[in-house]
């Protein structure tokens, strides 16, 4: 694995599970606020909106931990009809914090301090 795999795979989860019940029933637990509230209480999400939506395919809620450092993170739900006449659900959970973007800034450059005479 790379740097740069490592990285990725510490900011990104993503599980999968096939359920017996329809589309339909997964996605009203998944998409009505108090249905879902039984199994991702409230308090753990940013806003209570999805941030991006695709009507019975697709839902991303915005995250936030309750302690520090608080970051923050993307929940995304996928459904589609499996083979069985039930449902496949993809769940992909990302680390989105944009402090996790920022380089890190040197405490010492390593420039020489030169004084001129005038």
């Amino acid at each position: 694995m790379t740097e740069k795999d490592n990285t990725e795979a510490a900011v990104r989860l993503v599980f999968e599970y096939e359920f017996d019940a329809s589309p339909q029933k997964v996605w009203r637990a998944i998409s009505i606020p108090e249905l879902r509230a039984n199994w991702l209480p409230e308090q753990d999400l940013s806003r209570s909106e999805p941030v991006a939506l695709i009507p019975e395919k697709q839902a991303s809620y915005r995250m936030r931990e309750a302690e520090p450092p608080f970051l923050e993170s993307v929940v995304t739900f996928q459904i589609a009809a499996n083979d069985n006449g039930g449902t496949s659900l993809t769940i992909i959970h990302e680390l989105d914090d944009a402090r996790l973007h920022l380089k890190p800034q040197a405490a010492n450059i390593n420039l020489q301090s030169v004084m001129r005479a005038a």
